[in-house]
């Protein structure tokens, strides 16, 4: 019986007990709307706390119509350096940038009715980008399917129009965009389930706990403000609330405007881990430097403010080539928007009418910087000095400050007043 109970024991040790299904943590993570900078933050907070909880894989669940390359690309390399299972769920669409995250997972799943594919790149114009990055891009979808044992020559019809794959719905001129049957057909889908619990059933998770990581707060603000489009908004208020902030008195609504715009733009991109305080530091310091410039002439210092402005928002930013196409649409619409209050709304709202002069000092306005004599013209004097052309002419009981009309006139001569031009007297040597 002593010699059973040892047996049973050795052979426990040798093969120890399997954890059980409810020993196991699964994380679901949302994938949602543009791919950009602010997403990648999410994500990568995401997979840090199922890294530490020791989390028996992390299921990506994904619904985004594509967005920025670079953001992409740096997701794809946090799937792949993971040693983490990882499973990207395609609830509905993976397209453009979407379909190469799917495409860094281990695992694909896809709902019925989810399509995946239509990756070509495009700039911010909407146009397809150059040679360069299409090269580019062409190499990581082709490498994103390769790593994870697909073949490649699906992901590149995704992203170029002149792979030819008529049975897919895609000929030449067209992207691939893959249904979940046409995935699971060749090979970039490992099953079709109908929802979130089919899969961690088919997983074999149905026991396991659950976590779901939601975005904070915090995180919604960065991802909305990390977008392009937004970015460039931020800036050009930011710029033309303290351009307009010059022109009135004390600090107003312009300047209140302007001030919070920029600091929203620096927020949402220190939350996404794009910025530091460094380019917050610079960014006021630069502005210091042009306030400066007001009391030191030379424009040397503000020229030193304005390049450490600029430095700043390349600084926070993720993308030089993006950040550079931001400022330059930005300054494009400060200076249009700037017009159109001076010139057209200038002299209609009350509101620009306080914070911007429309009077102007015209003659016909009963403005005069001097008063222009014309009775004098015609009047004759005698030269009190020689006009060398100018000189002094005594008209009646006035002396006058008078010129010639270019030739020179002695003195003791009589002279007529021929034009008068606001302190200006113009005579002509009369013969005798």
């Amino acid at each position: 019986m002593v010699l059973l109970t040892l047996l049973m024991g050795l052979a426990l040790s040798a093969f120890p007990l399997l954890p059980s299904a409810q020993d196991e943590t699964v994380y679901i993570v949302p994938v949602e709307a543009t791919v950009e900078k602010g997403l990648y933050a999410f994500l990568d907070r995401a997979v840090s706390e199922a890294e530490a909880d020791d989390a028996s894989a992390i299921i990506f669940e994904i619904n985004t119509p594509g967005g920025a390359v670079d953001a992409a690309g740096e997701i794809g390399k946090l799937f792949t350096s993971t040693n983490m299972r990882t499973i990207a769920f395609v609830n509905k669409q993976a397209l453009s940038a979407g379909a190469y995250i799917s495409l860094n997972a281990d695992e694909i799943y896809m709902v019925p009715g989810a399509v995946m594919g239509s990756a070509a790149i495009i700039d911010q114009s909407g146009n397809t980008a150059g040679k360069k990055a299409e090269s580019y891009w062409f190499a990581a979808m082709r490498s994103a399917a390769q790593e994870s044992g697909r073949d490649p020559i699906y992901a590149l019809a995704m992203a170029d129009e002149n792979v030819d794959l008529p049975e897919y719905g895609a000929g030449k001129g067209e992207l691939l965009t893959l249904t979940a049957e046409q995935a699971l057909e060749v090979g970039y889908s490992e099953g079709t389930v109908k929802d979130r619990d089919a899969l961690l059933a088919e997983l074999g998770f149905e026991q396991a706990a659950i976590k779901e990581v939601e975005e904070s707060f915090a995180e919604k603000v960065a991802r909305f403000i990390t977008n392009p489009v937004v970015t460039s908004v931020l800036i050009t208020i930011g710029s033309l609330g303290l351009v307009l902030e010059l022109y009135s008195p004390g600090f107003g609504i312009p300047g209140f405007m302007g001030i919070s715009s920029l600091l929203l733009f620096f927020y949402g991109h220190m939350v996404a881990g794009l910025a530091g305080y460094e380019a917050i530091i610079l960014f006021a310091i630069g502005v210091g430097l042009m306030i400066l410039e007001f009391f030191i002439a030379g424009g040397i210092v503000g020229i030193l403010g304005f390049i450490a402005v600029i430095a700043s928002f390349f600084m926070a930013s993720g993308n030089v080539m993006h950040m550079g196409i931001t400022l330059l649409i930005a300054m494009a619409a400060t200076i249009l928007v700037s017009i159109l209050m001076v010139k057209v709304l200038g002299r209609r709202m009350k509101l620009f009418g306080k914070i911007i002069l429309t009077d102007s000092t015209s003659t016909e306005g009963g403005y005069v910087s001097n008063k222009n004599r014309t009775e004098l013209i015609g009047l004759e004097g005698t030269t009190v000095t020689a006009l060398r052309p100018a000189g002094t002419v005594l008209v009646g009981d006035e002396r006058l400050d008078v010129v010639s009309e270019g030739s020179f006139i002695q003195k003791d001569k009589k002279v007529k007043i021929v034009k008068t031009e606001g302190s200006r007297v113009v005579v002509r040597e009369v013969p005798e």
